[in-house]
């Protein structure tokens, strides 16, 4: 793989480490994810589609559509028309959601069912569908059978059997209003095109035949109601013409015209009395005047005053005799003739006076009499005349109805019949193979995204830079030996290999990673056990003694002491003989002709590793080694299983950092270099180890890796 220089580390930024990439969504990079991800994706379209043709050609069975339409006559009419009785739908939205209503009821479907007889039908009726051996029923009865429980025979409800057919009826039913009009559609839904149109237009003859019942029902009640109405209303009007008659027969009332001339009458006498009155006052005065009068002793002034022509000669006969004494007894007599003259006008106006008053009141009281009756006779007569006006409204509506018994109109009529449809409406294959096509596409990217959403592992370098901050200086490819004998073999007979290339330019960055001070000592770790960080240990040092280099291989992991895996080395003096003066270095250390370096092996102690490593004689016996040898590589322990590699670290010159491909955690390298920061120790770089191609073309990284790995012989 391709070596990279390393830059000076740069301090783990353990916030970022977490959320780098996370507060915003990358267009390029999803697009990158769903372009790596292709081949699972077309293979996800591809088994979906199989399945859409599987299903629409094979299992889907094929159902025929045929509609009806049917329109609502609108119609606005009086409430006291006899219209209102047999016909009268508004067209507003409320009617028309209510006769969408009806033709969906349960009552009408019901009416559906038994005149096309879907009882038999096992389309609707699954009573009579074959029974799968293979049901939830059968199995339900099969496993109380096998535990002894009896199994319950229910007897077939017909109600029941008759419910569930109108509700499989009704789901294959649909009713719409077409927008802005009073056109309704009634569609359905089968197996059988002949069926579907039948369905339809029988539906259709059901309403309106619905309507027609309805109106006639509601016409025979009116007329029943009516004709008890109008018997009613004629006994009414009899009885109140009978009171009117009685009445006429009982009162004294001649006629209202009668008791207009008493009126009248009472107004002359009303006049006269007024007159009598005052001529009766003129007679008082006059007798009172003529009293008076009558009391002088100038006769003269008598007969001027009393102006009575036969006074006034007995005056002048008087004069006349010359007689100085003339006899008054004529002229007395006349006078007292005059007097009781007025006495008997004053007595006459009196008794005028009292016969015209009695009049009065006795017609007062005709009048007054004569009135209530008249107010009581009007009162009867109206009370009959509105008797026979309501009795001749209701006989005339009782006629009307009686016409208009059978011969109804319908509310709605039939625009177009459902034709037979000639090919199925479902399943519609194309849609069903595009749908499949697109639910495919669409499944394979989302499980390639939520893989790559769910992915805690490093499969690119650019990554693993990222979240840690530190440079990859090496990305070298998985080995493909199945013993770790034979690693060594295989990077010796395949010198052109990848994983041969892979651990040069791992060999070139670590060399250059220092340019002014070359490392010299260089230890390999990693997070955790099992990630390749021996194996490449043993590849680099193979590596640097092809330069012509003296290599010292320390295995410092003395807890494991993996290497006797790689080499046949009898029990030999290792490290801790050395650390412990038991033995020299050059005494201890083992050449490995095939490995071209000298190998220290690691021993058990007694001694904690920790604390052997921490001591003044490893650091002399490492200073001790740079006289002897050109580069040491040190293998460690993982840096999160114990802490030897955090003390060893302090001692050398560049620190390897092995992160296995697709294996170890984020979390797990934040840990482990997060380890060495707290103890400033300096990572030198990072290496992606272990890395498969075939499991990078599985992913769909092969673009970054498989071209370069085709370049070399593997």
């Amino acid at each position: 793989m391709v070596g990279f220089l390393v830059t000076p580390a740069q301090p783990l930024d353990r916030t970022s480490f977490e959320t780098n990439g996370q507060d915003e969504i990358d267009l390029s990079q999803l697009a990158r994810t769903l372009w790596r991800g292709k081949l699972l994706i077309i293979l996800s379209a591809v088994v979906c589609l199989l399945i859409g043709i599987w299903y629409a050609y094979f299992q889907a069975i094929p159902v025929y559509t045929s509609k009806a339409i049917v329109a609502l006559e609108s119609r606005q009419e009086q409430v006291v028309d006899i219209e209102s009785v047999v016909t009268g739908l508004s067209g507003d939205q409320a009617t028309i959601n209510t006769e969408v209503e009806v033709i969906r009821s349960r009552g009408l479907i019901e009416k559906l069912v038994l005149e096309l007889d879907l009882l038999a039908d096992p389309e609707f009726n699954a009573s009579l569908r074959p029974k799968s051996n293979f049901s939830i029923g059968a199995a339900v009865g099969f496993i109380r059978g096998m535990l002894g429980s009896p199994v319950e025979e229910r007897e077939i409800d017909p109600r029941g059997e008759l419910d569930a057919v109108i509700d499989n009826v009704l789901k294959s039913i649909s009713i719409a209003n077409v927008r802005q009009s009073y056109v309704f559609s009634i569609t359905a839904i089968t197996q059988h095109p002949t069926k579907s149109a039948k369905i339809a237009n029988t539906l259709a003859n059901l309403y309106i035949l619905e309507q027609l019942e309805t109106k006639f029902n509601a016409t025979q009640q009116a007329t029943s109601w009516l004709t008890d109405r109008v018997a009613e209303l004629q006994i009414q009007l009899e009885k109140s013409e009978a009171e009117v008659k009685d009445f006429n027969a009982s009162a004294q009332l001649v006629s209202p015209e009668a008791l207009t001339g008493l009126n009248r009458q009472i107004k002359d006498l009303r006049d006269r009395l007024r007159e009598t009155t005052a001529v009766k006052e003129a007679a008082d005065a006059r007798l009172i005047q003529l009293k008076t009068i009558a009391e002088g002793d100038d006769v003269e002034a008598i007969a001027n005053a009393v102006n009575d022509p036969t006074l006034n000669r007995v005056l002048q006969l008087m004069q006349a005799s010359g007689d100085s004494n003339p006899d008054r007894a004529a002229f007395d007599a006349r006078l007292n003739q005059v007097l009781t003259r007025a006495e008997l006008e004053a007595t006459r106006s009196s008794s005028q006076i009292d016969a015209l008053r009695n009049s009065i009141a006795e017609q007062e009281r005709q009048i007054e009499d004569q009135s209530s009756d008249l107010v009581q006779l009007q009162q009867l007569q109206r009370e009959a005349e509105a008797s026979r006006l309501i009795y001749e409204f209701f006989l005339n509506r009782l006629k009307e109805t009686s016409v208009q018994a059978g011969i109804q109109q319908a509310d709605s009529r039939v625009l177009s019949d459902a034709v037979v449809p000639l090919t199925p409406s479902a399943p519609r294959k194309s849609m069903i193979l595009a749908l499949s096509m697109m639910l495919g596409l669409m499944a394979g990217s989302g499980f390639v995204l939520l893989r790559e959403f769910a992915q805690n592992t490093f499969r690119e370098a650019s990554e693993l830079e990222s979240r840690t901050g530190y440079t990859v200086i090496g990305q070298v490819p998985s080995i493909p030996a199945r013993r770790r004998k034979n690693v060594l073999k295989y990077l010796t007979d395949k010198p052109t290999s990848a994983a041969a290339e892979a651990i040069r330019n791992l060999r070139t960055s670590v060399l250059l990673s220092n340019i002014d001070n070359p490392p010299q000592i260089i230890m390999s770790t990693s997070s955790i056990p099992g990630e390749g960080k021996t194996t490449q240990s043993l590849a680099l040092t193979q590596n640097l003694t092809g330069l012509g280099k003296r290599v010292l291989l320390i295995e410092g992991d003395i807890r494991r002491r993996v290497f006797s895996q790689y080499f046949d080395i009898a029990d030999q003096p290792g490290l801790v003989s050395v650390l412990s003066g038991n033995t020299q270095l050059s005494e201890s250390a083992i050449r490995i002709d095939e490995l071209g370096a000298d190998v220290l092996l690691g021993e058990k102690a007694k001694t904690n590793a920790a604390d052997i490593f921490s001591s003044e004689r490893f650091a002399e016996f490492l200073n001790h080694a740079r006289e002897l040898y050109d580069y040491i590589i040190i293998d460690t322990p993982p840096v999160l299983a114990v802490p030897d590699a955090r003390i060893i670290g302090k001692s050398v010159d560049a620190v390897i950092y092995t992160v296995k491909w697709d294996s170890t955690s984020h979390r797990q390298v934040r840990e482990g270099i997060r380890a060495f920061e707290d103890v400033n120790v300096r990572i030198a770089g990072l290496v992606l180890g272990q890395i498969s191609s075939r499991g990078m073309k599985r992913y769909g990284y092969g673009d970054s890796y498989g071209a370069y790995s085709a370049y070399y012989d593997n």
